[in-house]
């Protein structure tokens, strides 16, 4: 039987993952390990989970535990979720990441992935990534590890560099997209088919067909061009529907999330407000999201009947897990390295492609060259996302600091003065998860 570890199981993937593993049959017997640091999480997701075996009959064994490597020996598979130094969108060092970049004009949307945000975020981040991969190298070093921690790209890259444990970072982003392009189109998304490739967050909707029919195989970008000139659909996504517009091809994140990856949406008040986009405000003293597991009661006992079910959702961790162990065939996107995948994007930089996975492990698909103005706006971020993984890597903050100065929504806003000024600032709210930078 498999033994999965999932790391960060406080966090919402936990419930999430553990119904979707559950819910294949060859998983059934498996042994789920939930580890968070907070006991109080720990002990509620690992009643939650325990209770959805007891509800089912199925012979699964649940362990909880704030301590990893109580549960990392002969892992086969390490799903990690983590947030490093507070909660993840809330309180510091969250608030610090957004509110000091504000100050020098540089608003955020998400600040997690891309921009000063995504850059500390990383920096903060990745060398826990690392310690656990140590850690797997020692307990567990054939484990596959399936990480949904942002920053997806810098952190894939980082592991990927800094560690020998096989790895690949997991986003929903390629699947959330497609089924809203079927909407848009008033098509079922089984209707649509696509591929897509470019890097995490900013993947391109490289081919888009419909997939069944006598017109299988015919082009849906018309059909898309056309579902944009409704002021309706329009609204629903204005910074997607206007990169289409100006660059030929629809791009897998958000409105609000896409709006930071580039320069041309976010730089004053007025085109904040005429693409539709809000600025992001935590709260200073902020806790983390409250689950729906989490009530009054030990273990989270009153959770509807509802949660129970074994409802498999669009996350890709599930199946994956099912077709390595089962040597089974999945197709899926995964963030994983640019080993001559893609010829017009950085050798050796993350990359998001589709990927086909079976009992031999994962196997990403070969691209090709991307057009040409589409791997130009990747290109922009992935200097980026190099610089900063080499900061972590070799412990160089310089490299960090010249990563925010060449970030494109910085560039747009700040002077080299006021960026740099800006990253000081940072880095002394910052300090103390830091401090391993500075020996």
């Amino acid at each position: 039987m498999p033994k999965i570890v999932l790391v960060g199981a406080g966090s919402g993937f936990g419930s999430r993952l553990s119904v979707d593993i559950l819910s294949f049959p060859e998983l059934q017997d498996c042994t789920l390990a939930l580890v968070d640091i907070k006991p109080e999480a720990t002990t509620g997701i690992t009643r939650f989970v325990e209770r959805v075996v007891e509800h089912h009959s199925l012979p699964a064994r649940v362990i909880g535990t704030t301590d990893r490597r109580e549960v990392l020996q002969d892992a086969d598979f390490v799903v990690i979720s983590i947030a490093v130094g507070g909660p993840a969108y809330n309180g510091a060092p969250f608030y610090h990441e957004v509110e000091i970049p504000r100050k020098y004009g540089v608003d955020q949307a998400v600040a997690d992935t891309v921009g000063p945000g995504g850059i500390f975020r990383t920096l903060r981040t990745a060398p826990e990534m690392l310690a656990l991969c140590r850690d797997m190298a020692e307990l567990c070093p054939d484990a596959l590890v399936l990480n949904y921690t942002n920053p997806m790209a810098m952190l894939t890259w980082a592991m990927s560099e800094g560690s020998a444990i096989r790895n690949v970072g997991l986003c929903h982003s390629v699947q959330g997209t497609h089924g809203q392009l079927a909407g848009y189109m008033g098509l079922r998304p089984d209707e649509v088919r696509s591929w897509v490739a470019g890097i995490n967050h900013m993947s391109w909707f490289l081919r888009l067909e419909r997939a069944t029919g006598e017109e299988q195989g015919e082009d849906l970008y018309p059909l898309l061009l056309e579902a944009m000139e409704d002021p309706e659909t329009y609204a629903k996504d204005r910074v997607r529907f206007e990169v289409l517009r100006h660059f030929g091809y629809f791009v897998t994140e958000s409105t609000p999330h896409m709006s930071e990856y580039v320069p041309y949406f976010r730089r004053t008040a007025e085109l904040r407000e005429q693409f539709g986009l809000r600025s992001r405000k935590p709260e200073r003293d902020g806790t983390g999201a409250r689950r729906f597991w989490m009530d009054d009661s030990p273990g989270g006992t009153s959770v509807d009947a509802d949660a129970l079910q074994l409802k498999r959702s669009n996350e890709y961790a599930s199946g994956i897990i099912h077709a390595c162990w089962a040597n089974t065939l999945f197709r899926f996107n995964g963030n994983v390295m640019n080993r001559g995948i893609i010829s017009n994007l950085t050798p050796g930089c993350c990359v998001e492609v589709p990927c086909l996975v079976d009992g031999t492990g994962v196997n990403p698909c070969t691209v090709g060259p991307l057009p040409a103005q589409l791997a130009a706006l990747n290109q922009a971020n992935i200097a980026v996302q190099q610089l900063t993984v080499e900061a972590v890597l070799e412990g160089d903050l310089d490299k960090a600091r010249m990563a925010v100065q060449l970030d494109p929504l910085t560039a747009a806003v700040c002077t080299l003065a006021e960026a740099r000024a800006m990253f000081d600032e940072l880095l002394e709210a910052d300090w103390p998860w830091l401090e391993g930078y500075y020996g």
